[in-house]
């Protein structure tokens, strides 16, 4: 057999493999990864909530200032 048919039984199934089966393996091995570190420890769950707590106060409180300026200058939003 000669070195050249030898180089290209070998090479060409490295190649198919490079193009076809290579970069979906890398894809689908970090979309595993990623859904695994997607859920959330206790902590930031946690953290999470008191965020969305504090969300909901200033926006509470946003809308009280509004509230209180549309009272007191009532073309404060047209500035």
């Amino acid at each position: 057999m000669d070195h050249t048919a030898l180089a290209g039984i070998l090479v060409t199934p490295i190649i198919l493999f490079m193009i076809f089966v290579a970069p979906f393996w890398v894809i689908m091995h970090y979309r595993s990864k990623r859904q695994i570190s997607q859920g959330l420890t206790d902590e930031e769950r946690e953290q999470l909530q008191q965020l969305v707590a504090k969300a909901e106060k200033m926006r509470e409180r946003i809308q009280t200032l509004e509230h209180i300026l549309d009272d007191e200058a009532p073309q404060w939003r047209n500035r």
